[in-house]
């Protein structure tokens, strides 16, 4: 499953998720590389 972490106040990262940890945050990986941070929620969709 492809999951968008943040990983600083200003940089995401996207990648397959490899697992969710205890405290909220999640591991993912990106070709050989392997990131941790928190996961970014879905907007909520606008009414107009």
């Amino acid at each position: 499953m492809l999951r968008t972490i943040q990983i600083g106040s200003c940089m995401s990262v996207q990648g397959i998720l490899v697992r969710q940890l205890d405290d909220g945050r999640v591991i993912i990986r990106v070709d050989e590389k392997v990131y941790k941070g928190f996961p970014v929620e879905r907007p909520l969709a606008r009414v107009a």
